[in-house]
């Protein structure tokens, strides 16, 4: 099981950032391996993604969402389990920093050997850092979805 925090300093307001964050069918615009999601309803998403060659699908459910302040989600199905949760902290009107903190268990000989030698731990920091180039190269949103999901 590996823990993986990082966070980026953006270089958006805080509603830009976050609401780029819900917007979960542009990840693969900057998510290595990520080849589709597609958003069920508010709580739930169905993810394709290729990883060294392994195609996996899965579902994810959003267990807490406040806008301006975090996303947090768990795999439901699937062979792919992880939590984890990211947060937005306002700096200043244009400086966001966007943290994020997930815990993935690997299964499988080959997501076992890639959390051994880090590459899970380097592509989700390599993906938030790609969330940093899309939105401030966008410098807007391209869309948002503000509503309240509780903790469950």
């Amino acid at each position: 099981m590996s823990t993986i925090t990082d966070s980026v300093d953006v270089h958006v307001p805080i509603h830009t950032a976050y609401n780029q964050w819900t917007q979960f069918e542009e990840f693969p615009n900057f998510m290595e391996g990520v080849e589709q999601i597609t958003q069920i309803d508010s709580r739930h998403n169905h993810w394709i993604t290729s990883v060294a060659g392994a195609r996996r699908e899965f579902d994810t459910e959003i267990v807490d969402q406040l806008p301006d302040e975090r996303v947090a989600w768990r795999t439901v199905s699937g062979d792919v389990k992880q939590d984890g949760v990211v947060s937005f902290q306002r700096l200043d009107e244009t400086l966001t920093r966007v943290h994020l903190a997930m815990i993935v268990e690997p299964t499988g000989m080959a997501d076992k050997a890639a959390d051994v030698v880090g590459i899970i731990d380097r592509r989700a920091k390599g993906d938030l850092r790609r969330f940093k180039q899309f939105i401030e190269e966008r410098g807007g949103e391209s869309g948002a979805w503000r509503g309240r999901i509780p903790p469950s």
